[in-house]
């Protein structure tokens, strides 16, 4: 299983951030082919100092093959134009395989 994650750093209007994020762009992310399952956490704090990052979104998928359709599909298309629309300053992206 493999699965796509963005973290977000704390956006200069959190409250335009969390309408958009919760009210449009999740239920793009959520028509995505292929998505098993989508984590959602809020980042609370780091263990020595603060944290720059805000939010955490992760979206798994079977395997890497699965994620790649996924995000070149019309709703992966979609979310990522989405995404880049409103959060582009503050999302970094990256891909992580689950190992036991």
């Amino acid at each position: 299983m493999v699965k796509l994650v963005a973290i977000f750093k704390k956006p200069a209007d959190t409250s335009a951030f969390e309408d958009h994020y919760r009210n449009v762009h999740l239920g793009l992310v959520r028509k995505m082919p292929g998505l098993k399952r989508l984590e959602l956490s809020e980042i609370t704090g780091a263990p020595v100092s603060t944290t720059q990052y805000y939010r955490m979104a992760e979206m798994y998928f079977d395997d890497q093959t699965s994620l790649n359709k996924a995000i070149m599909s019309r709703e992966g298309v979609a979310a990522a134009k989405d995404l880049m629309g409103f959060a582009k300053d503050v999302v970094q992206m990256f891909y992580a395989e689950i190992s036991q």
